[in-house]
């Protein structure tokens, strides 16, 4: 079994977070409005990126009872950790006053159909899309990481909010790499597809 949703990690920073007033930012004066502006903006490309996940999943579920029926619980179970991770990015805007991304509901709509389509083939085509997602995300999550802490400006609170799904992310894919080959015939062929969408999905949510 898998950790279960709303991790008491997450509970933790949620709760800790809901007590504080603004962005904790360490800075040069003349940075920090810069900064956190970046921090606003990268907190909610994530939640629309979570809520993408969690309706990728969501649609996956739906159809892998059939067509990958030894898949579903597993399934449950990452999408139990994205919701946790969306409840982390959401405490996270609403603490820092921000609504939700312009690109929420495009992810919603975009995970839905991404979702539906590839549970049709079965448990290789649904775990080649996950390894090729969660590569984009692990990626960008430690770009992120970086941007926020370079120079003399450090957005903590974002960066902590981060931090808190790397490692369940990291599990989401390493336990979907373990149901399709690398080089087999879905992870090529879906690999490429679904990565530029995903890279293009984040391009377009840190623009709108």
């Amino acid at each position: 079994m898998l950790k279960p949703q709303l991790t008491p990690l997450s509970q933790a920073y949620i709760k800790h977070q809901s007590t504080m007033q603004a962005p904790m930012i360490h800075n040069d004066q003349h940075q920090s409005q810069g900064k956190t502006a970046l921090g606003d903006r990268i907190m909610k490309v994530n939640h629309a990126g979570e809520h993408g996940a969690i309706c990728i999943y969501t649609a996956q579920i739906f159809l892998a009872r059939l067509t990958a029926p030894g898949l579903v619980e597993e399934l449950i179970e990452f999408r139990s950790h994205e919701r946790a991770h969306r409840a982390v990015f959401d405490a996270e805007l609403q603490r820092r006053g921000q609504a939700k991304c312009r690109s929420y509901h495009v992810c919603g709509i975009g995970g839905y159909t991404l979702g539906l389509l590839t549970s049709l083939f079965g448990t290789s085509a649904i775990s080649a899309t996950t390894v090729a997602i969660e590569s984009v995300v692990l990626r960008h999550l430690q770009q992120q990481i970086t941007a926020l802490s370079s120079g003399n400006v450090i957005d903590t609170s974002a960066i902590n909010a981060i931090k808190i799904i790397i490692e369940e992310e990291q599990l989401h894919h390493d336990h979907s790499a373990r149901h399709c080959k690398a080089d087999g015939f879905w992870s090529r062929l879906l690999g490429p597809i679904v990565a530029a969408s995903t890279e293009t999905v984040i391009w377009l949510g840190m623009r709108l």
